[in-house]
């Protein structure tokens, strides 16, 4: 059985699955190139912060881009906000949030369009669409002495779409981080800790909950960050 078979049988059968970066990358290289990758992971040095935090943090950055993906092709939107009810963001939901957009180079880059057709190849199989509304979130989550940084500030959660990939670029000087699935009666299902580049999680969103440990420096005297790219589609 080829890896992407399994990946769709795993995802139905339980709701997620994590993929290795091994794994992870040859899936990607099957369907485009990630030849701009050294650039694409370097741009997580250059995210806006988000000022919504309910929680008064100052340890998330992020940038955020609106496609839409079909048969048509991969088409990106003219910028637009990230709204999530409170049903779904009990900490930051319920209004309009704007984000610095992620910048032209990347995302129409090899590496973001290769993440984006894979997405839709995979998502696609498990429920055909003819279109989908597609998000794109590069997260940089700092942790300072002191601070901990929360990659799930808003706690145990579901995101409001059909699917999403949580996909690792860096891990830099952390600890923890570690990510839990529940099904909707907060039964656990699974965890696992995103440690290598491309390392990935792809979960069911109608049917699973997920959430990310804080994360905190291993040296306190240097900076530490995970950065990671979640990109979530929906049906439109």
């Amino acid at each position: 059985m080829d890896t992407l078979k399994r990946l769709t049988e795993s995802i139905r059968a339980d709701g997620y699955t994590f993929v290795r970066a091994p794994d992870m990358r040859a899936l990607l290289e099957q369907v485009g190139p990630l030849t701009d990758w050294p650039h694409f992971a370097a741009s997580w040095n250059d995210l806006g912060q988000d000022t919504y935090m309910a929680d008064g943090g100052r340890y998330r950055k992020r940038r955020h881009a609106v496609f839409t993906v079909s048969g048509d092709g991969i088409i990106r939107e003219p910028a637009q906000p990230h709204y999530q009810s409170r049903d779904y963001n009990t900490l930051n939901g319920g209004i309009e949030r704007w984000f610095e957009p992620v910048t032209e180079p990347i995302g129409s880059g090899p590496a973001m369009t290769t993440v984006l057709t894979f997405c839709q190849t995979l998502f696609g199989t498990l429920a055909p669409a003819r279109a989908w509304h597609v998000e794109v979130h590069q997260f940089r989550i700092e942790a300072r002495s002191g601070e901990e940084g929360r990659p799930t500030p808003e706690g145990m959660h579901r995101d409001g779409v059909d699917y999403v990939l949580v996909l690792l670029v860096n891990r830099t000087n952390i600890a923890s981080g570690m990510t839990s699935v529940h099904d909707l009666a907060g039964n656990t299902l699974g965890d696992f800790t995103l440690t290598a580049p491309l390392d990935a999680a792809l979960v069911d969103d109608a049917r699973v909950m997920h959430g990310v440990t804080p994360v905190e420096p291993l040296d306190p005297g240097k900076p530490g960050y995970r950065d990671v790219l979640v990109v979530t589609f929906r049906r439109g």
